[in-house]
Parts: structure tokens; C-alpha cells; sequence
């Protein structure tokens, strides 16, 4: 089938500014979504000029899985792809099953990079799965960072089918004469993104109405534009305020920094101590540092995973602890 005469994942948001023949890998499980994304990338490429291939991570997590990541090899294989790359991964499942596996996935996706030299990653996330995400950040607090859910551009990874309906890929699947593998994870209720995807937003969708899964994906676009906006205005007033003592350490000043609305005072601090270390910080991190400007009393530093923040002289300085 050419992709063109179906709508919707026929023509994925290919990548762009690539040099002629760049290569570029698809994340492919075997499942309906990153198949029908393999299909559609497979037929694009070479209209495109680019290259495409394909890497598949074994997680190990259930029996038969090489015989999946065998079959989805092939399938690649028989779409086009090449380089075809099988990586196999331990998912250290004492943090939490589903966070290890991201974990060892993008890791796995790292050395396939470095490997074959491509330039990019395709993921298959859909809406549904962006709907998925907001609502699991909003169950626990998260923050805006969170609830902006998946970026559909980082550099290093792209998500094309980001504005498309699950239901969408199956049928392109379906249309396509390709046959998905169907994860018996997907409809294992002890996941809570399973939960969130089988129980919950189908009793969202059935008493508040149809479009919650929409609503909730255009939620994480709104936020992702408010917060370019934040950092940007951060990292410029950042500028303004940084400065470096006689021993070497980055400082902010305090005078500056207390008059800033919480948001941007909260985002320059995070921007340093990413910018400076190399680290990320929590929110309670971030609490703790701004507590020194907005609720001082004469405390004492505050520690950071490798990092120490003092407040003297109307300064904020950042010391490496490591």
C-alpha cells in the first residue's frame, strides 16, 4: 500500500535539516504504532533523501521476548530498513519496572547512535500517549516541566506521530497488510500507565465527554510555549545577575533575585546549577536555594547533589562539592 493514500501516518513529519543521506533510526517494538511509523519513515526516506533504518531493544522483561525482537527485525528488514539493530538490555527493576526500562532503552538507543552514526531517533508516541503522560503528571503534582509532557523535537530524538490517534495507527497497520505484535504489558493493570490508558481516561472521555485525550495533549503544547518563553526571559536575566567572586565560585545576586516573580527567580536558579554543574535540580532543591533569598533568617548553606549554595555579602554563591 503507499502510504500517501492513507491518511494520517502516511506522510510523518519527517526530519528536516538533514545533510543528503543522513541516516536515521526507527524505535521499533514490533507494535502497531512504531510499525506504522517504520512503514511510513521506509517509504518517506528515500523521496526525502535521507536514510533510514531501524533499532529494536529486547528488554528481556517476558519470556519469548528475543523471538519478538527477532520478528521485528524482520520485519524492518522486509520494509527496507537498513542498518536493522537488535539491542539487548538488563532493566534493573528495583526502581520501578517502567522507569528502568525507559532508562535502558534511551541508553540502548545511545550506542545504536554512536554505532551507525545516525543523526536521529524516531519514536512512535502518539497523542493517546502524550494524553497519558499529562495526566499521570497531573495525578502526582508534577510540575509545568512534567506536564508538558513529550517534546516532539529534542535534537537527538523525534516524535512524528505525536498529533495522532492510536486508533490511526492500527488501521494504517491494518490497511498496510502489517501484522503488530500485540504487548501483553499493554493490558497488565499493575502498570500504572496502563491503568491511566484502560481505566481512567475512558471513564474521563465517557462522563466529561469525547476530546479529553486531546484536551490534555494541547494542555502539554500551551505549557511547552509558556516555558520556552520562561527560560528564555531567565536565561537573559540570568546574565544580568551572575557574576564570579575572587575564589572562583558563580554567584546570583540576592537584591535581583528577590525581585523576581517566583517562576523566572526559581528557573535562573535551575538554569545555573544546570548550566554551571551539570545538575538537575528537584523542586524541593530549587525550594530550599530560593529560601535563602525570599525567607532569610541566617541559615546556613544549602547542599546540592554536588553542589553548595551560600548566601553572603547580597550574594548567591554556587560551590562545586565534588
Amino acid at each position: 500500500m503507499d502510504p500517501h493514500d492513507h491518511h494520517d501516518p502516511a506522510r510523518p513529519a519527517h526530519p528536516t535539516q538533514l545533510a543528503p543521506g543522513a541516516l536515521v533510526l526507527v524505535g521499533l517494538s514490533g507494535g502497531a504504532d512504531s510499525l506504522a511509523l517504520a512503514a511510513a519513515t521506509a517509504f518517506e526516506a528515500p523521496r526525502s533523501g535521507y536514510r533510514a533504518g531501524a533499532v529494536i531493544v529486547d528488554h528481556a522483561l517476558q519470556s519469548g521476548s528475543d523471538a519478538v525482537a527477532k520478528r521485528a527485525a524482520e520485519q524492518a528488514a522486509g520494509l527496507g530498513l537498513d542498518p536493522v539493530l537488535v539491542e539487548r538490555v538488563q532493566v534493573d527493576v528495583h526502581g520501578g519496572p517502567e522507569a528502568a526500562a525507559r532508562a535502558a532503552r534511551h541508553a540502548a538507543f545511545d550506542r545504536a547512535l554512536a554505532q551507525t552514526g545516525a543523526e536521529r531517533i524516531l519514536l512512535a508516541h502518539t497523542l493517546d500517549d502524550q494524553a497519558e503522560t499529562v495526566l499521570l503528571g497531573l495525578a502526582r503534582g508534577s510540575g509545568p516541566s512534567s506536564l508538558q509532557g513529550m517534546l516532539p523535537d529534542t535534537g537527538r530524538l523525534l516524535r512524528p506521530f505525536l498529533g495522532l490517534r492510536r486508533e490511526q495507527t492500527r488501521a494504517f497497520c491494518t490497511d498496510s497488510r502489517l501484522d503488530p505484535w500485540e504487548d501483553p504489558h499493554n493490558d497488565d493493570l499493575s502498570y500504572t500507565r496502563v491503568r491511566a490508558r484502560s481505566v481512567v481516561l475512558p471513564i474521563l472521555e465517557r462522563e466529561l465527554g469525547p476530546g479529553v485525550a486531546e484536551a490534555l495533549a494541547r494542555t502539554a503544547g500551551q505549557l511547552r510555549e509558556d516555558a520556552e518563553a520562561l527560560d528564555g526571559l531567565a536565561l537573559e536575566w540570568a546574565q544580568e545577575l551572575v557574576s564570579q567572586t575572587e575564589d572562583g565560585a558563580v554567584a546570583l545576586d540576592v537584591r535581583g533575585l528577590a525581585a523576581d516573580p517566583a517562576a523566572l527567580r526559581q528557573r535562573i536558579i535551575r538554569l545555573v546549577v544546570s548550566a554551571e554543574f551539570g545538575v538537575s535540580l528537584t523542586r524541593t532543591h530549587t525550594l530550599a536555594v530560593a529560601a535563602l533569598i525570599t525567607d532569610w533568617h541566617g541559615q546556613g548553606p544549602v547542599d546540592l547533589p554536588g553542589v553548595r549554595v551560600v548566601r553572603q555579602n547580597g550574594l548567591l554563591t554556587f560551590h562545586p562539592t565534588t
